[in-house]
């Protein structure tokens, strides 16, 4: 006895009659509406792979860019301000030389106030053999200070000891120095 099996062949062929159209036959407006669906989807699918294809690109772009920005960014070294200045622990120095008691103390502050203000008067450039030299040659605001600080320096200098320094004289000197080093910005 013969068994009836499903022609399979049959049905897909009906499938593609339905899609494509039979020849001949009626389903010429399904076929017609799958082919122009079908260009649609291709077209649409051409398009979005075109429109995908640019936006790598410039995403690509974009983030090459970026990298070389923050490459950019943090191979900057920041260099710290300098702490403190140079000056600034030499006039702290000076500072507690006239914080003691003993004219010596005040000597050594009013002598190394003197070198600094030379060393200041040198890195702006001023020439002289010494510091009177320079102070001939100098002109700024505070050069009266300037002049009448040394001066006390010069008789520490030429009288040592035996001048007879007082606690005034010394901080009113360090006071004009003081004014001359806030000119120039060393302290």
């Amino acid at each position: 006895m013969q068994t009836e099996q499903a022609n399979v062949e049959y049905f897909f062929r009906l499938l593609y009659d339905l899609i494509f159209g039979a020849h001949g036959a009626g389903g010429d407006f399904y076929a017609v509406f799958f082919q122009h669906l079908w260009l649609w989807i291709i077209g649409v699918g051409y398009t979005l792979s075109a429109i995908g294809f640019f936006l790598i690109i410039f995403e690509t772009v974009q983030l090459f860019e970026l990298r070389q920005r923050e490459e950019e960014y943090y191979s900057t070294l920041l260099v710290p301000p300098p702490a403190v200045p140079a000056g600034n622990t030499r006039w702290l120095h000076i500072q507690s030389l006239m914080g003691q008691t003993s004219p010596s103390a005040w000597r050594e502050a009013i002598t190394e106030a003197d070198i600094m203000l030379d060393d200041i008067l040198t890195d702006r450039g001023i020439e002289g053999a010494n510091l009177g030299e320079k102070l001939k040659a100098a002109d700024f605001l505070t050069l009266d200070d300037a002049w009448e600080a040394h001066k006390v320096r010069n008789q520490i200098a030429h009288q040592g000891s035996a001048f007879d320094l007082t606690e005034t004289l010394a901080q009113r000197t360090i006071q004009r120095y003081q004014n001359v080093f806030r000119e120039f910005r060393a302290i």
